[in-house]
């Protein structure tokens, strides 16, 4: 039996979830880096900034595709994956150029000191 009136999934509603609150965190935090330790002639301000938009809107977009195709809302998702992943990547490479330690590696450091 076919349903002509087939329900569509729920959509949008982005707003709410922990990955949209979390990569609007994500995004501001990268302007105010950016804006603050970064050259603004720099590509990779550009790019990091455009990395960090990207995940915030393709989580909006991919839940707004939801209702209609969970094929776009997938593809969507992964693309904001991609992009927050690029980011980070970008991050670590400013650390590593200026030679800065990662968060792990500092925090393993202080661990290790408190058992003395």
């Amino acid at each position: 039996m076919t349903h002509p009136h087939k329900k569509l999934r729920p959509s949008g509603g982005y707003r709410s979830t922990a990955s949209f609150q979390a990569s609007t965190l994500i995004y501001d935090a990268t302007v105010w880096f950016c804006e603050k330790f970064a050259d603004s002639r720099s590509r990779t301000v550009d790019q990091m900034v455009q990395a960090a938009r990207s995940g915030r809107q393709n989580i909006a977009e991919g839940s707004r595709a939801a209702g209609t195709s969970s094929q776009t809302e997938l593809r969507l998702v992964n693309v904001a994956r991609a992009s927050l992943e690029e980011l980070l990547l970008d991050y670590e490479d400013y650390l590593r150029h200026r030679r800065l330690p990662q968060w792990a590696a500092v925090r393993a450091q202080c661990q290790a000191q408190q058992h003395w």
